[in-house]
């Protein structure tokens, strides 16, 4: 059976059993506690947590996820992956315990002609929480089997929370055994808490059932928590593996066997000439890469793209290993190209994303590839530098500093480290190097730690909306209401009145002001009260359907027992106008960008206040002037033209049928989305934000610039309304300027200050070839006055102004000038600009009698305030203090004469 048909199978199941079902959301969502979708329960956090109300009392999804904690182990082990999806019903105070069990048995024993799966039911071992009592009961009455047949473990394997208070429960797995192939028999009654580790291979976990039904008041660790309360509304949350079942279901070992991954192994071996299942070293390497390609893949497909942070980082570490794990197996062509669109064409059936988008998703994934193979380059030449260093001193063992140092900076993998260093005849101090990478490690985990500590607590905002219920929210329709106060918030707290000039939050019946999202700033306005005067700072939306205002107070105090009508709300039609200006703005530069680019120049993010927007969207070059001046004119054209904006309502698969472009990473209400249109399907976007009704009340879009904000990602900015054509007036005073000083027209000032410029650099290249003429010119002076030092003739010498450059220029000018018919050392120190700059450079004869350049700056270090190093031969260092430059001219002479 296919995956699609695994895939098929279960979404009808349960939706025969009355479940919704609801599509896998984006890889990408806005939690603060996780860079990736990470289980199928993710999207539904809000409803299990009680932020927001559930569309639905039962729901079931195949859900995307990434999972990368140990991405170097992948491979290694063949259960585990950083993609796969997750198959999961779930019930939001429906059914419990045994309506989950029975569900999930029934799915896994069905017949495969009634539509089941057919798992053999004497190779299925159920498990509970060993204290599950009740649990335990109801696999017993609703299976069958006997209850030595099913284990009970411990809070490390079945007790599930999120790591945070909140909700929790037991939980029971559902286990196929394998076979004797697999691992060592066992018998379930003597089965300790925790599942044995050579049994997880043949008892594979494909179904864990979470019974959510504690209230969890603080969890220290897994196995460490308190149980304060039960749970008003008892959930449940099942997550199945569908690469786990579909390699039981295709008979192969693991799930990098799978039809959705394994030809991407079949390519690979095709390409290397090399056999999967010939060798261990080399089936990790085609797991590896059939993981990280199709992850990686579908990372991009979401709008992530590398870089140096974060998701970004994520990325590229995937991208690279996966073409690193090609090159260990022997291609050392461009890889991806020749396997990205395998994994394209088997995923691109359930995923379609992946093939209207390919243009984009492939050009990021290749653009990486050609950076890597050029860092694998570079990373070459320093690693022969290390290795040279090595070498020369009389070692064998390149350090682990240095080795992190090429996987940290460098980008280069240890393994390839590794693997260099034989070559050269030298091993790599793998101890030293794996300290520094857990150091590394453990300090994301302590970030991510603190990062999750500092997760807003909404119980306040959600009180406020229980009490009240929804801010009725008129931003589209008006820019004044009269309403009333519901809650007065500082500190995190409700207050009674908020004085004079004091800051804090405001919570509304009904509002006019537009609350921060999209792209779009908040509105500015007022609110007045009989008595006195708020200013509204921002406006946000902690939670789903409550809005709330900071606002200071500018005139009077603000009780909170205010009645109906006592607020006047006013958002300041001018900041209004310039918003919706920039945001309709915002959509006519991103149409006009794939106009001039092509379909594939995709918004990856937005950010729009009133005159101003900015788009960041995925592209791998610069854009060329004639590119951004057609983008710019493509715009014009179209405010020119008055093109009428509307907007509509629809389902989410309504709106993609439509052609409407949704934001990467945006969580979108499936049954209801807003599509904002500009000259019907010339501009089509999922979009809640406020609009002008006609693109010519835009004004005018002046785009000021163009840059990189990340590898694979682009930025325009531009301003619109009133503050274009400010801009605009601008740069015309400054022409006017400029050719009035120059007594020129303006079509001639181009080429003029070109000429300019170009003399002013011909002059600044003779005056510096005359400053470094004059500076070398004392070269051959301080070559004939060198001290001798037992045998050594050293020149020590400080140049007052000079910079590190020319202090490098004369010190190797120096050496060059006293040969090598005896050792030869020279320190120069300059001091500019409260900086000291230090030189050391030795002749071959003296680093013969044991002299190194590199101690020599470190013997001066201590008295200028800094350090440095280098090689034998040349070394530098500098430092900020310039008080004892004496001082660390004669620590070279005492070095010399000690050694």
């Amino acid at each position: 059976m296919d995956t699609s048909e695994i895939r098929r199978r279960f979404v009808a199941h349960f939706e025969r059993a009355g479940h919704t079902p609801v599509p896998s959301a984006s890889l990408l969502l806005d939690d603060p506690n996780l860079l990736f979708v990470n289980a199928g329960m993710v999207p539904f956090k809000p409803y299990f947590l009680g932020q927001e109300t559930p569309p639905y009392d039962t729901a079931t999804s195949v859900q995307k996820c990434i999972r990368t904690p140990d991405i170097e182990d992948v491979g290694k082990t063949t259960r585990h992956g950083t993609f796969f999806e997750m198959c999961g019903n779930f019930s939001f105070g429906d059914y419990f315990k045994e309506r989950a069990i029975e569900l999930a048995w029934e799915l896994c024993t069905k017949p495969l002609a009634d539509g089941g799966w057919g798992l053999e039911e004497s190779r299925l071992y159920p498990s509970v929480y060993a204290e599950d009592a009740e649990a335990l009961a109801l696999w017993v009455k609703v299976t069958g089997l006997p209850a030595d047949r099913i284990l009970k473990l411990g809070k490390r394997e079945n007790y599930w929370s999120m790591g945070v208070p909140g909700p929790g429960g037991p939980c029971s797995e559902i286990l196929y055994d394998r076979g004797d192939a697999f691992g060592p028999s066992f018998d379930p009654t003597q089965l300790g808490p925790d599942m044995p580790v050579p049994l997880e291979d043949r008892l594979l976990e494909i179904w864990n059932l979470v019974f959510m039904q504690d209230e969890l008041s603080a969890v220290r660790s897994k196995e460490d928590f308190d149980i304060a309360a039960s749970l008003p509304k008892k959930n449940i949350d099942t997550g199945m593996g569908l690469e786990r079942v579909a390699l039981l279901l295709q008979d192969v070992h693991n799930m990098y066997e799978v039809d959705v991954v394994f030809p991407v192994i079949e390519r690979a071996m095709a390409l290397t000439g090399k056999k999967y299942g010939a060798d261990p070293v080399d089936d990790v390497r085609f797991r590896v890469v059939a993981d990280h390609v199709r992850s990686s893949m579908m990372l991009i497909g979401d709008g992530v793209t590398p870089g140096n942070e974060a998701r970004g980082y994520v990325l590229r570490r995937l991208l690279r290993r996966a073409v690193r794990s090609m090159r260990l197996l022997g291609y050392d062509d461009p890889a991806l190209p020749e396997l990205l669109p395998v994994s394209r064409d088997k995923m691109g059936e359930t995923y379609t994303d992946l093939v209207s988008d390919w243009d984009r998703i492939s050009r990021v994934a290749y653009a990486e590839e050609d950076t890597f193979r050029k860092t694998l380059q570079a990373g070459s030449t320093i690693f022969d530098q290390a290795a040279l260093t090595v070498k020369r001193s009389g070692g064998t063992v390149l350090g682990g500093a240095e080795a992190f140092q090429l996987h940290d900076t460098f980008g280069f993998p240890i393994d390839l480290t590794l693997e260099m260093a034989s070559e050269a005849g030298l091993t790599v101090d793998e101890d030293g190097f794996r300290g520094l990478m857990a150091e590394q490690r453990q300090k994301a985990k302590d970030d991510a730690r603190a990062k999750k500590g500092q997760h807003a607590d909404t119980t306040v905002y959600r009180g406020v909306l229980d009490e009240n219920g929804p801010t009725e929210w008129l931003a589209y329709e008006t820019l004044e209401t009269e309403s009333r106060p519901l809650a007065l918030l500082s500190g995190g707290a409700r207050v009674d009145v908020l004085g004079n000039g004091e800051v804090g939050e405001l919570v509304l019946d009904r509002t006019p002001f537009y609350a921060e999202s999209g792209g779009q700033a908040a509105d500015a306005g007022t609110i007045e009260f009989d008595g006195g005067r708020l200013e509204v700072l921002d406006v946000q939306r902690p939670i789903k359907g409550l809005v709330v205002h900071q606002v200071r107070v500018v005139d009077g105090e603000l009780p909170a027992s205010l009645g109906s009508g006592a607020l006047h709300a006013r958002v300041d039609p001018e900041w209004r106008t310039g918003a919706r200006q920039a945001h309709s703005g915002t959509h006519v530069v991103h149409a006009a960008l794939r106009q001039v680019l092509g379909p594939s120049a995709l918004q990856s993010g937005s950010y729009n206040r009133p005159g101003y927007l900015r788009l960041d969207f995925g592209w791998t070059t610069s854009l060329t002037p004639a590119q951004v001046r057609d983008i710019e004119q493509v715009s014009n054209e179209a405010l020119r033209a008055d093109l009428p904006v509307g907007w509509q309502y629809m389902t989410l698969e309504e709106a993609k049928e439509w052609g409407a472009v949704a934001l990467f990473g945006e969580t979108y209400d499936t049954t209801k989305v807003r599509v904002v249109e500009i000259g019907g399907p010339w501009s089509r976007e999922l979009c809640g934000g406020t609009h002008v009704e006609h693109s010519s009340q835009i004004g005018t879009v002046v785009v000021t610039g163009e840059a990189s904000v990340g590898s694979g990602n682009r930025r325009i900015e531009a301003f619109t309304g009133v503050e274009g054509f400010a801009y605009l007036a601008r740069e015309r005073d400054v022409v006017g300027q400029l050719t009035s000083l120059l007594k020129i027209q303006p079509q001639d000032l181009v080429p003029r200050v070109a000429d300019l410029v170009e003399r002013l650099r011909a002059a600044e290249k003779e005056i510096e070839k005359a400053r470094l003429q004059q500076l070398l010119a004392g070269g051959a002076e301080l070559a004939a006055a060198a001290t001798d030092v037992d045998g050594v003739r050293v020149v020590a010498h400080r140049v007052d102004g000079a910079g590190g450059g020319d202090v490098r220029t004369l010190a190797l000018d120096v050496r060059g000038r006293l040969g090598n018919d005896a050792p030869g050392v020279v320190v120069v120190l300059g001091a500019a600009d409260g900086k000291v700059s230090v030189v050391a450079a030795l002749n071959e004869a003296a680093q013969a009698r044991g002299l190194s350049a590199n101690d020599l700056v470190r013997a001066v270090g201590p008295f200028v305030g800094g350090k440095g190093g280098g090689k034998a031969d040349v070394a530098q260092g500098g430092g900020t203090d310039t008080s004892r430059l004496d001082e660390a001219l004669a620590a070279v002479t005492a070095a010399v004469a000690g050694s």
